[in-house]
């Protein structure tokens, strides 16, 4: 029996061991922490348990959701998710809700806010490599500026500018402007073509005593198949010789030194930790690389308040700029049984720090003092309230996507492939700011590469359709995904291996010499109606509508406004005049109400009038352009065959 060491026992090191202990293997974890589950552990203070973030289980990958459910059965609850934006002392619903957008904004800042993101679709920054570019083309800068910039630069502690577009590209997805607006109007949240926004989720599943409950019951679950997770082991360094790993070293919380051998290894250790503990090391470029990696920490500061009930949400995402933490969790409000006493209410203020900062430093008294100061400044407790309070510290929490993280990342990756029997996996692993779900899907992978099959662990992210759909044609050959989830011959849970001689897809194998797209006609790659979209970005008719609608309708109102202000014997003969086209308008105080509700009405279907113009004539071009590469490319053809 094949023997496997994990490195780390978070949500990829344990489904890993977990895949592999079915797939026939002897796989045993070790652990630096002295408890499982990694940033998705739950703590328990004095019966009080609370995340390390916040843990929603949602997935599109049916293989986890059975995992998941074959581990913790009725422990696993369906919870409902309530959360919202504070921002300039009001709650926004999020997702966003229009007339709670409004009414917190103001119409001139509403206004505003629709002109920009008009602006950002008629005229878009042609570059998207930071942050700060791909939001802004996609919600307008000054949405931008309200609801993203401040909270984000709180997480990552740099400019947006300095975070990388993958970012973005990765958590936001696929949610626009267009589909929030659409959302809170129809109580949707789906796109056009059906697809589920996953960042407007309404519902989600729980352990019942907090995330960690679903880790420690992996934890027990491989112990009762004999294989152990030995808790309190720092690695230290990783013996390896000739494209191999022999042997990983590390050390026990009382000094002791502890030597594990293997025959394949699968490390979620932080990327940077692991290169630097390579024995002998690693080139200098590749220590390097490893160096321009960046983490993010985390802190938490925990605030048990006598009372029953203190907020609805789940958690709360704090973007204004006066106080220092980013978010609040009602662990209360994720199960019931997260706190041991109904009477009272445990609260979660979440602070991002570099571990360098004082503030990582200060006194767990000190922290609690300023969280209390803040969660009373927004209005949500009195200080009198707080009875106890505790503080958790999380070191490289999440992995950094700054501009130069990608170049240091090839590299990395490069070096690590070099060796036969060595797999990185997880958030940390990959330097991927990976969701859960994702997370262990890398180490279902990675066990399954043992037995012959050849997944790219790598290309498991967020951004990818969750490996649902083969869109192999537009990545690398190195890249491409596995088209299907195969199933591991046999039903989740069963303890039957698969069949080891035949990987997944083995019958369609990536042929890693084949140029992509060698299949695809002549000259077909030359044009496309995706990258003419990509170049005349269409205008959301909705959208225009909706501000043009809200300029004419504030213009008119205003300017009534302003004639009747000033007065004198006649008002504004020549606004006046408008009434020939809005009936009931006039210069007094109950016309301008009419003539700015008529006038809205107009704008709107004006401005979807226009949009709607403008698309057809982008499409008649676009399709004029494809049908000339057509012909060009028949052409090349036959000039190849004559």
């Amino acid at each position: 029996m094949p023997s496997l060491l994990v490195i780390g026992a978070g949500p990829a090191g344990l489904t890993a061991a977990y895949e592999a202990s079915k797939l026939g293997l002897n796989p045993t974890l070790v652990e630096s922490d002295r408890q499982v589950g990694g940033l998705s552990r739950t703590v328990n203070y004095r019966g009080y348990r609370f995340d390390i973030g916040g843990h929603r289980f949602f997935s599109k990958v049916q293989l986890i959701n059975n995992m998941w459910e074959e581990m913790l059965g009725e422990d696993f609850l369906l919870r409902p998710r309530l959360s919202r934006i504070y921002y300039h002392n009001h709650f926004f619903n999020y997702p966003l809700k229009a007339f709670d957008a409004l009414i917190g904004l103001g119409p001139i800042e509403a206004a505003l806010v629709g002109l920009s993101y008009t602006k950002a679709r008629l005229l878009p920054r042609q570059e998207e490599t930071s942050f700060e570019q791909w939001v802004s083309n996609r919600f307008g800068d000054r949405l931008y500026r309200i609801f993203f910039k401040t909270y984000t630069e709180k997480v990552w502690g740099i400019p947006c500018n300095e975070i990388s577009a993958d970012w973005a590209a990765q958590r936001i997805k696929n949610l626009s402007l267009r589909e929030a607006v659409l959302g809170a109007l129809l109580s949707t949240n789906r796109t056009n073509d059906g697809e589920l926004i996953t960042t407007l989720i309404e519902r989600f599943q729980y352990p019942r005593l907090g995330p960690g409950m679903m880790w420690e019951c992996c934890r027990d679950l491989l112990a009762a198949r004999g294989h152990e997770t030995i808790e309190g082991v720092h690695v230290e360094s990783i013996r390896h010789h000739r494209g191999r790993v022999e042997a990983v070293y590390g050390r026990t919380g009382d000094g002791q030194r502890a030597e594990f051998g293997a025959d394949n290894f699968i490390s979620t250790m932080p990327l940077r930790e692991l290169v630097f503990s390579l024995d002998p090391m690693p080139p200098d470029h590749v220590l390097q690389a490893a160096n321009y990696l960046r983490y993010r920490d985390y802190l938490t500061v925990v605030l048990i308040v006598k009372r029953e009930s203190v907020f609805p949400d789940n958690w709360i995402y704090i973007h204004s700029p006066e106080v220092r933490m980013g978010r609040i969790q009602n662990y209360k409000n994720w199960s019931p049984e997260m706190v041991p006493d109904q009477s009272r209410t445990s609260l979660g203020l979440e602070y991002f720090l570099w571990e360098k900062d004082d503030e990582w430093r200060w006194s767990e008294q000190r922290l609690i003092e300023r969280a209390i100061k803040e969660c009373s400044q927004i209005g949500l407790i009195d200080a009198g309230e707080v009875e106890d309070g505790t503080v958790v510290r999380m070191k490289k929490a999440y992995p950094v996507y700054d501009q130069h993280y990608k170049t240091s990342l090839a590299i990395l990756r490069e070096y690590i492939e070099s060796f036969s029997n060595l797999q990185t996996v997880g958030r940390n692993g990959l330097h991927r700011y990976n969701n859960q779900d994702h997370s262990m899907l890398t180490g279902i992978f990675a066990a399954r590469n043992i037995i012959g099959e050849r997944n790219d662990v790598w290309s498991v992210n967020t951004e990818m359709e969750y490996h649902e759909e083969a869109r192999a044609e537009k990545a690398p050959a190195r890249d491409r995904l596995v088209p299907t989830m195969i199933p591991c011959g046999v039903s989740v849970g069963a303890d039957k291996p698969v069949d080891a001689d035949k990987p997944v897809d083995a019958d369609k194998p990536v042929d890693a010499d084949k140029p992509v797209g060698a299949d695809k006609p002549v000259g077909a790659d030359k044009i496309d109606d995706e990258l003419i979209s990509a170049a005349f970005a269409r205008l959301d008719p909705l959208a225009l509508g909706v501000s043009v609608s809200i300029v004419t309708a504030l213009s008119l109102f205003l300017s009534t406004v302003i004639l009747l202000l000033k007065g004198g014997e006649i008002i504004g003969p020549n606004l006046s005049l408008l009434s020939n086209f809005f009936p009931g308008f006039s210069l007094t105080w109950g016309g301008a109400l009419i003539g700015m509700i008529e006038a809205g009405i107009v704008g709107f279907g004006l401005g979807m009038l226009i949009a709607y113009l403008r698309n057809w004539g982008i499409e008649a071009y676009a399709a004029l352009l494809s049908h000339r590469a057509q012909v060009k490319a028949q052409n090349e053809v036959l000039d190849k065959i004559l």
